[in-house]
This record gives C-alpha cells, sequence and structure tokens, in this order.
C-alpha cells in the first residue's frame, strides 16, 4: 500500500508527489501518456517564474525527471474508478488494482461530454478499458473511440486478441494497424435496446457490440460518486482538500486559473496536507 495516490502526472500532480517524498511518504503517480497533457502542446511558456521562453514539453520533462530523482514511482494508465474501503482508497488501473491511504486528484480539466447513449450502457457494451474487457469480444465486432495519444495502440491490441475493430476519431490516427478500418467522425451516439447494438459516427452507424471509449482520464465526479463539485470544477479548502477524507486535489481540477504556477502551488500544498492526513492514521 503506497502512503499517498496522484492521479495526473502534469504540474500539480508531480508537485503534490515531490512535497510528499521531502516527507518521506511513497508515491505512486498515475498518469496516461504524456502528449495528452495540455502543457505538452504548448509551444512556448513566458510566466513562469525562472524558465522564461521554455516548451511544455520540455518543462514537463524537467517536472518528470525532478519527481523521478525524488523517488516518486510512476504508473502509466487510467484511474478508472476509486473504492474507499477501511480506511483506505482502492485504484483501479486498468486491469489491475493499487491501494492508498490518502488521495491527490489532479486530473487536470475533463472537458469532454458522455456520448448520447453512453451512461446507459455502461457495462452493457461500453467500456472505458481495453485490457479488461477486450477477451469479452473476441470475434466480435467492436468500435474504438480514441481521444488519447495511446488510443491506437489499444486498438491494435483488441485486434491481437481477435476482435474485430472499426477505430473512430476525429483526427487520423498515428500508429494503427493498416487492416482496421478507420472512420472519422465528431458527433457520436450508442445505440441498442439494453445494450450496445451499434455507434453512430456522424452520418454512419457502425453495427457492434462493443465501444471502447478511451479519453485521457475519468471525470473525478465519475472517479468518486459524492464528492463535491463548484461550478464544474472540485470544491476544496485552503488546504486543497475536498469534501471526501483523505482526498485532496490541485491544478485545473480545481478551477481557474489555468496557470502552471497556480497548478504547481496547489500540488504543493495538497501535498504537504495529504502527507500530514497519513500522518494521523
Amino acid at each position: 500500500m503506497y502512503d499517498i495516490a496522484v492521479i495526473g502526472g502534469g504540474p500539480a500532480g508531480l508537485s503534490a508527489a515531490i512535497q510528499a517524498r521531502a516527507r518521506n511518504k511513497s508515491v505512486l503517480v498515475v498518469s496516461g501518456d504524456d502528449r495528452d497533457n495540455p502543457l505538452y502542446k504548448t509551444s512556448r511558456i513566458d510566466n513562469y517564474l525562472g524558465f522564461y521562453n521554455v516548451t511544455g514539453p520540455e518543462l514537463l520533462k524537467r517536472f518528470r525527471t525532478h519527481a523521478g530523482q525524488m523517488g516518486v514511482e510512476r504508473r502509466d494508465g487510467r484511474v478508472l474508478n476509486l473504492l474507499a474501503v477501511g480506511g483506505a482508497y482502492y485504484l483501479s488501473i486498468g486491469s489491475e488494482v493499487e491501494q492508498a491511504r490518502a488521495v491527490v486528484l489532479a486530473t487536470g480539466v475533463v472537458r469532454a461530454k458522455k456520448y448520447p447513449g453512453e451512461a446507459e450502457r455502461l457495462g452493457a457494451g461500453v467500456s472505458y478499458c481495453a485490457t479488461c474487457d477486450g477477451m469479452l469480444y473476441r470475434g466480435r465486432e467492436i468500435a474504438v473511440v480514441g481521444k488519447t495519444a495511446d488510443a491506437p495502440h489499444e486498438a491494435n491490441y483488441l485486434r491481437e486478441l481477435g476482435c474485430r475493430v472499426t477505430y473512430v476519431s476525429d483526427r487520423p490516427p498515428e500508429g494503427l494497424h493498416s487492416d482496421i478500418p478507420f472512420v472519422k467522425a465528431v458527433r457520436l451516439e450508442v445505440l441498442g435496446e439494453k445494450k450496445v447494438e451499434a455507434l453512430r459516427a456522424d452520418s454512419v452507424t457502425l453495427p457492434c457490440e462493443g465501444v471502447f471509449i478511451l479519453r485521457p482520464s475519468m471525470a473525478p465526479a465519475d472517479l468518486l460518486p459524492g464528492l463535491a463539485l463548484e461550478g464544474g470544477y472540485i470544491k476544496t479548502d485552503r488546504n486543497m482538500a475536498t469534501n471526501l477524507p483523505g482526498v485532496f486535489a490541485a491544478g485545473d481540477c480545481t478551477g481557474l486559473p489555468l496557470q502552471v504556477s497556480k497548478a504547481v502551488g496547489e500540488g504543493q500544498v495538497a501535498g504537504h496536507r495529504a502527507s500530514e492526513y497519513v500522518d494521523t492514521l
């Protein structure tokens, strides 16, 4: 069991992680592909103190290197849900589970709304995890909705399992097997009565039994039912504590301004207070 699990590998999450390590806490950072981080897509940053005219990828690399030197462990993947049991939190990371005494949410802003029909068919054909559920669809028609940089590789994995895959995205994929059909679409709808029967992609209807929707991260309220929000952002106090015991939040997910300096500062407070919380257990 880790002392603290940090969900998100951007400035806020890594700041929280190194603060916790400075207090000798074991820390696991769970994060998706860095290419999905908004900071990675920034070509020039002038307003982060001490780093004039730095690129987003360069700054993010420095943050990651610093965290690694401090002994922060990292797991590539997406946390699909959190469950509080007996004073600890269980994190489902793909098909694996980890435990932590406290959690820092640094998920960034999850802007994507659910597609029509998605929530109603979750667990009845809609999945968020290729490694968890892929075997259930061997020999069946499925659609992979790619919203992450590594989604084409997950589609390839499903194809290798024996699934009949169609890849759907609003942009051409990189690294997708040539034998996987690609459908470019923006407006999606999951169709079916009690289970998935098709995916409507703009004007095209794709018959399928499963739809794998691969986003960079889950919305915090979906991860933790009962988490208090305010204006669509996670509600915290000055200690970056949420309304749930042992759960803290920092960075863009707590609200404006969406700036690196604000994220790093909030991460520092969250990592400090999460460490203090662990000390009381």
